[in-house]
């Protein structure tokens, strides 16, 4: 690093990813800093500076060795952290600890034979929440929140007619279930169900997928639809409303026929939608019919809702958000993007699924593409065929939207 930007940092003062210290810190507060960091974005720890920027300089003797010991004692998972030392003048030498955002998250700062979990929130190192933990371990991927279980569920929460619907027609199981003791075991094994101290439960992915009513029990499942006149949210909407049960419809298949029986939430929801992104021509063509005209292509609106219903983090508790407005179309599912995935990984076709129950019934089903790549093959060629316009990716902390333009 130059010195020239180093004191740019400097003056900019701290941030969610840059913290100053003296060198006198403590160990475990150093250690502390460092896996706040990490656990967020990564950044820098300056050591040398005072809280308010004032350059005080490096005093304590073999400091990159007494740095890298603090994070090989303290930190766990091992980092490996860029030391840098910067001479600012004849008398005073800052010290630059850079590390990048962790791959195994949650990283823990291991004293006294305790671990602790910090993140970042602005420029301050704060221990995490049981659910900011939560999150951590998710993205770590040492947890699977799609197994957890829900409580005050069982198996009667869930459809058995759609069940048996997916094990014997879109599966074409051949031994199906005939007992409550089968169902239970069989609904284990494929992860629906879950054994919760003394009570099997359903599982979050048992449950949205197949259960009666989830938001029963579940209150962040399920879409949450706004349409507006305008290109804000007014007080006023056309449409407010929340749909819940089963993601998958019913259906009755012979040979390759394939017909509905009872629609899902992804059925649904292209019911309700149609009057707001589509219209209806006021003259017949020649063949006596008329053809709707749709403001974005419809193949393209179901594949950015099967994908937040296929990846939202669970850890969330909101919902689905479906936005219609004048100008645009926007579905914002809750929850970073998952493992490390970006924007640019998610257009080049990289897959990196979050849910991987959900993920493959509704490959079962035929609602996802399975090569898993909608957004790269569908989303991104159709928007810009029917309107000219590239469909806009933003992604958060909290949730990745994506918004179709007219």
């Amino acid at each position: 690093m130059l010195k020239t930007e180093l004191l740019e940092i400097i003056a900019n003062g701290e941030n969610y990813g840059i913290e100053f210290k003296r060198d006198d810190i403590r160990p475990e507060q150093l250690a502390k800093e460092v896996v706040a960091l990490v656990n967020f974005q990564g950044g820098k720890v300056l050591l040398g500076i005072e809280d308010d920027g004032t350059i005080s300089g490096t005093q304590r003797p073999n400091l990159e060795e007494w740095v890298m010991n603090v994070i090989q004692d303290k930190i766990h998972p091992m980092i490996l952290p860029l030391y840098e030392e910067i001479q600012i003048d004849q008398e005073s030498t800052v010290a630059v600890v850079s590390f990048p955002q962790g791959i195994s998250k949650p990283y823990v700062v291991r004293d006294r034979g305790k671990e602790e979990i910090y993140i970042r929130i602005g420029s301050i190192s704060r221990r995490a929440t049981r659910e900011q933990q939560m999150r951590l371990f998710e993205i770590g991927g040492m947890l699977h929140t799609e197994v957890l279980p829900v409580p005050r569920t069982d198996i009667s929460c869930m459809d058995e007619a759609r069940l048996q619907n997916y094990l014997k027609d879109i599966l074409h199981d051949p031994d199906i279930p005939s007992t409550p003791q089968e169902w239970e075991t069989r609904l284990l094994g494929l992860g629906f169900l879950t054994e919760a101290v003394d009570n099997i439960c359903c599982t979050i992915a048992g449950l949205v997928l197949f259960g009666k009513s989830p938001r029963r029990y579940l209150k962040q499942a399920g879409l949450r639809i706004f349409a507006f006149n305008g290109e804000d949210k007014e007080y006023q909407a056309l449409l407010d409303e929340i749909l819940d049960g089963p993601m998958v419809g019913r259906w009755d298949i012979k040979g390759t026929d394939k017909s509905l029986v009872d629609g899902g939430i992804i059925e649904r929801f292209k019911d309700t939608v149609t009057p707001f992104i589509s219209q209806e021509p006021t003259e017949i063509d020649e063949g006596l019919r008329r053809d709707t005209q749709w403001h974005y292509p419809l193949e393209a609106v179901r594949e950015v809702l099967i994908n937040a219903l296929a990846h939202r983090d669970w850890t969330r508790f909101v919902e689905i958000e479906v936005g219609i407005y004048s100008n645009r179309f926007e579905v914002v599912s809750p929850g970073m993007l998952p493992n490390s995935m970006t924007i640019e990984k998610m257009l080049a076709g990289q897959r990196s699924p979050r849910n991987t129950i959900i993920m493959e019934v509704l490959r079962d089903y035929g609602y996802v593409d399975h090569r898993g790549m909608g957004v790269r093959t569908k989303v991104v060629p159709l928007t810009r065929a029917h309107t000219g316009k590239e469909p806009d990716f933003v992604a958060s902390e909290d949730y990745l939207k994506t918004v179709l333009h007219q």
